[in-house]
């Protein structure tokens, strides 16, 4: 435990904003594998999963997508790109296709989770969370670029986290437009630059009394 614990700190102190990826260096199917399912394991409020990740491969997409993101050389340098939306609407059919799901994969009867098929709607679609479901389905989706990130730092694999762009233009470019799904955030991957000045800096936190209380 001991081996482990120092290895998911070594993982975090390793890990950085990265500024500038290597275009050279991919990152291996295998590895990817393991981040796209950090990704898809990972937890979300009621385990619904209100998002959509979507790797952009095409080069000249890529290209696009940079000019609206103040040019940041991430979004066409890093290995992999992945947009990462939002669900901006639950509706029935949603909360039942989950239900379903779980009946499925579980192999209960779906009449078993009529109890959590009403929980859910009373909270998401009839009670007063509805006003707001986009932003309760933001926060979620944030939950899972953690995820990936924490992943990908324990594989020494570089990550830059991003939310400066325009999601309007993200939407219209990945065909979002007129979908129950909006851009949120993205993350580049891939392996950093020799170049690139930010991964020798010490890196800034503030002590565990600034920040923690017990009660």
């Amino acid at each position: 435990m001991e081996n482990m614990n120092n290895e998911i700190l070594s993982a975090l102190n390793w890990r950085y904003a990265t500024k500038v990826f290597d275009p050279n260096k991919k990152i291996s199917a295998e590895d990817w594998n393991v981040i796209s399912e950090s990704l898809r394991l990972a937890a979300s409020s009621f385990g619904l999963q209100p998002w959509k990740f979507i790797l952009v491969e095409n080069e000249d997409l890529r290209a696009q997508m940079r000019e609206v993101s103040w040019g940041q050389s991430q979004v066409t340098d890093s290995s992999h790109y992945l947009v990462l939306a939002y669900l901006n609407k639950i509706d029935e059919p949603y909360i039942e296709k989950f239900v379903t799901s779980i009946a499925k994969q579980r192999g209960v009867e779906r009449e078993t989770l009529d109890g959590y098929y009403s929980v859910m709607k009373g909270a998401l679609i009839d009670g007063p969370r509805s006003q707001a479901i986009g932003e309760w389905a933001q926060r979620q989706t944030y939950i899972a670029m953690g995820h990936a990130m924490l992943t990908a730092a324990l594989q020494k694999i570089d990550t830059c986290a991003l939310e400066g762009f325009d999601p309007q233009a993200y939407d219209k470019l990945l065909g979002l437009e007129g979908t129950d799904y909006n851009a949120i955030g993205a993350i580049a991957f891939g392996y950093r630059a020799a170049e690139d000045k930010y991964q020798d800096l010490k890196k800034v936190r503030f002590e565990n009394n600034e920040i923690f209380e017990t009660r």
